[in-house]
């Protein structure tokens, strides 16, 4: 449970896809300019995410990975599909968008309209994408954790976008100079909101477990045992010395 809970919120403040990796800018920018359709798009990204996620690891680790078809067979131990992550991983994130894509279609067509090509686009934004990769290159371990990633780091996509939304259209409201006119003040901003996250990179690295106090001790032991070595040669040497001397 303890491990659910800490993936959950990594994912979503340490490694938030926008502010952390600056994974799926193009839709970031693009559909933040009212919140209305940002929490629509962020709302796709978290189901989508959250379902292809999950999706994908199981792909991973009975077809893809180096032996991962040995289920088939033990003729089969040999195989490495590696290669064809990519292709599969996309393949199953266009099907899950273009079911989104109906979905908004059917019952929500001023949202739909809203969005624009952006909606179908999800199919290749590399946030959606990048989720699957840094599952696979991560590691994570059961499908579970592989579920709860998907949906945190939706979540935190769905922060970022919402997050930019709401600011952008309060500045209408400001003066800003005109060379930072749109485009300009929202990389300024994101930039700063990035920094801001960057500070939440310590929430999880406060502590040590048993293992690394072992290690830390174990080192400590063997620093000690080198310097006592050394002072004990240190002190022959200077015995050795005195009794040259009186000689």
């Amino acid at each position: 449970m303890l491990e659910h809970i800490e993936l959950f919120f990594k994912s979503i403040f340490v490694d938030n896809m926008v502010f952390a990796t600056f994974l799926g800018m193009c839709s970031y920018l693009a559909v933040s300019k009212k919140v209305s359709t940002a929490v629509g798009l962020g709302a796709a990204v978290i189901f989508v995410l959250t379902v292809t996620v999950p999706i994908n690891w199981w792909l991973d680790q009975y077809i893809l990975q180096p032996g991962a078809l040995t289920w088939l067979g033990a003729e089969y131990a040999d195989y490495d599909l590696s290669f064809l992550s990519f292709i599969l991983f996309i393949a199953t994130i266009a099907t899950m968008v273009q079911l989104v894509e109906i979905v908004v279609e059917k019952f929500s067509p001023s949202l739909y309209n809203s969005l624009g090509i952006f909606l179908p686009l999800i199919a290749v934004n590399c946030a959606i994408l990048g989720g699957s990769l840094f599952m696979q290159s991560r590691e994570i371990e059961t499908v579970g954790l592989a579920l709860n990633y998907g949906f945190s780091s939706g979540i935190g996509w769905f922060l970022a976008i919402l997050a930019i939304a709401a600011i952008r259209e309060k500045i209408r409201y400001s003066n800003v100079p005109a060379p930072l006119r749109g485009l300009g003040i929202t990389f300024i901003i994101t930039g700063l909101m990035a920094i801001g996250f960057m500070s939440f990179g310590g929430m999880l690295t406060g502590g040590e477990d048993a293992s690394d106090k072992e290690k830390t001790e174990t080192v400590i032991n063997s620093e000690e045992d080198n310097t006592n070595t050394n002072v004990e040669v240190a002190e022959n040497a200077v015995t050795e010395a005195s009794e040259i001397i009186e000689q």
